[in-house]
């Protein structure tokens, strides 16, 4: 993908430089932030107790430690008070930093022309790059849950560190396997925009394990097909190089349900499937391309 001098999106936000330390943390139950002890007797404080708080408040706050905003901050989802250290990224990781901009900026394009066309303002997301761990509306993002979109602050994470995973472990090299991967991510903010994932959030509340996953996997489907969009439109730009599509197209077929349940376990339990198969990624993606129009990603009709 020629994507060097290209425009950068401004709705990176890059956490990787800070690391977090130190903090409150979780408890097990997932509630955040420093909890106030109670008293035994009705649930309530005793007024020894409450004197004791309002002591230790005053103290706390003569030391710059505003107690208040520790419990503010865990209360909106976060891990409580933290402190952070910084570090310098390396030449690799800006140069990384700077293609995900570029491929952000890509999308931003192709989908604010498309929503326009349809005279509708398109929000465009925000994207956290992060290395660890790090907070989001939907709970702790971590490497080890791989790159994703959550719809209560619009925001994709991607852990860059997915990248050479993509490569080493799933055989899908390439930087427009990667651009696959954010195009993906936002395909899921235009099915929030659009009301797609409201409304399979909320059926999927009344449905059984099994259909909650079949009909996630048409969610997943249809963000696959929307990515193909965004690369049609992309190659329209004269952008894409020779083997950038078969990158994408290998990339979607190493992450396929199945080839991911036979690499780890040696088999497949096809009830258990919530992104799709190998050949149904690839299929739909390559739909998308085809096609270059949302019409052709109604995955919600007939077979997937």
């Amino acid at each position: 993908m020629e994507w060097r001098g290209r425009r950068q999106s401004r709705n990176i936000e890059d956490r990787r430089g800070t690391s977090s330390g130190g903090g409150m943390g979780r408890d097990p139950f997932g509630r955040s932030g420093l909890r106030i002890p109670v008293g035994r007797r009705g649930g309530g404080l005793s007024f020894s107790t409450i004197i004791i708080l309002i002591v230790l408040y005053f103290v706390l706050k003569m030391m710059g430690i505003d107690i208040l905003q520790m419990l503010d901050d865990g209360s909106t989802g976060g891990s409580g008070y933290q402190q952070t250290t910084e570090r310098e990224l390396s030449p690799q990781e800006k140069e990384i930093g700077n293609f995900v901009g570029v491929v952000l900026a890509e999308t931003e394009d192709t989908w604010n022309t498309i929503f326009s066309a349809s005279g509708e303002r398109y929000e465009e997301p925000r994207l956290v790059l992060f290395s660890g761990v790090t907070r989001s509306a939907c709970g702790t993002a971590s490497s080890a849950t791989g790159p994703f979109y959550c719809p209560g602050d619009r925001k994709v994470y991607l852990d860059t560190d997915f990248f050479q995973q993509l490569a080493r472990q799933f055989g899908a090299s390439g930087d427009f396997a990667q651009a696959y991967v954010v195009a993906h991510e936002v395909g899921h903010h235009v099915q929030n925009l659009t009301g797609i994932l409201p409304k399979f959030n909320q059926m999927r509340q009344t449905m059984g394990e099994g259909e909650a996953n079949r009909m996630s996997v048409r969610v997943e489907l249809q963000a696959d097909c929307f990515a193909g969009i965004w690369a049609k439109r992309t190659d329209q730009k004269g952008l894409l190089s020779a083997g950038d599509i078969e990158e994408a197209l290998n990339a979607a077929q190493q992450i396929g349900d199945d080839t991911l349940q036979k690499r780890s376990q040696g088999y497949v339990v096809p009830d258990s499937f919530n992104h799709g198969t190998s050949a149904q990624r690839m299929k739909w993606f390559k739909r998308g391309y085809d096609a270059g129009k949302v019409e052709a990603c109604d995955t919600f009709k007939g077979d997937v």
